[in-house]
């Protein structure tokens, strides 16, 4: 549908490449997506490359941390800079958090082939480990200037909740206009779609920036394919009022 859940759609696409961005591959599952749910992907566009940089042993994980409980407050797991910073956004009882590549996790590639440039403080890709299940959050921020790029010139601000030429709204989709006049909008996917990787249900929020720029985050129970890192959450790791919460942080975005 969206920026934010188009994440490696088709990734499969660039096995024999040298290089495996995640911007690559993202491009490439926006356009599949775009062609699957035309009208809402128009608005949204492809604008989340989640940038991130890879977790050297990503498959190692003791029981200690398979297992961490839900009344527990949240952990930054490893010595990612960028999940201690996000783990003092979050609410208690989100799990242990660690910075990953997905690339690294779904297509093996190495370290320097996940390369990413992020733009926000906090942009990248991280897993949440709660009751032996294994979620992600992929924050992601896009500046003006990539969203007018990438856009083909559709408003960031319209209406993602009220597609047209038939297609279905967005499961509870709600759009809100903060008094500053950005635009923060949060729904429901249920992921059910075709090709790899699966992934779970999840909560996607989009919020535009003053500066035209977009804030995507997806709040993802995990993923139902073969490279998946444990099972899925019972539920996404952040609620829909934490989503909004987090959203709406100012050390999010990037610095005007």
């Amino acid at each position: 549908m969206n920026d934010v859940r188009e994440l490696l759609g088709r990734a499969a696409e660039h096995a024999g490449q040298p290089v495996i961005s995640t911007e690559v591959v993202y491009a490439r599952a926006a356009r599949v997506r775009r062609r699957r749910r035309a009208t809402v992907a128009a608005a949204a566009f492809a604008v989340v490359a989640a940038g991130a940089v890879a977790v050297p042993g990503l498959g190692s994980r003791t029981d200690q941390e398979q297992n961490a409980s839900v009344g527990a407050p949240a952990e930054a797991v490893g010595n990612s800079g960028r999940a201690k910073q996000l783990v003092k956004l979050l609410p208690k009882g989100v799990g242990s958090v660690e910075q990953v590549s997905l690339a690294v996790i779904i297509k093996h590639a190495t370290a320097a082939q996940a390369e990413e440039h992020p733009v926000g403080p906090l942009d990248g890709q991280y897993s949440v480990r709660r009751d032996g299940g294994v979620g992600y959050l992929v924050v992601d921020v896009r500046t003006g200037k990539q969203v007018e790029q990438k856009s083909g010139g559709v408003d960031p601000a319209a209406d993602l909740c009220k597609p047209t030429n038939g297609e279905p709204r967005p499961a509870q989709c709600v759009r809100e206009v903060l008094p500053d006049g950005r635009v923060l909008t949060i729904w429901s996917d249920p992921m059910n779609y075709d090709g790899t990787p699966l992934w779970g249900p999840e909560l996607v929020a989009r919020l535009t920036l003053k500066d035209g720029g977009v804030l995507s985050v997806r709040d993802s129970t995990g993923l139902r394919s073969e490279q998946a890192q444990g099972p899925l959450l019972k539920s996404p790791p952040l609620t829909r009022a934490q989503l909004r919460t987090l959203m709406l942080s100012p050390e999010l975005p990037a610095k005007q």
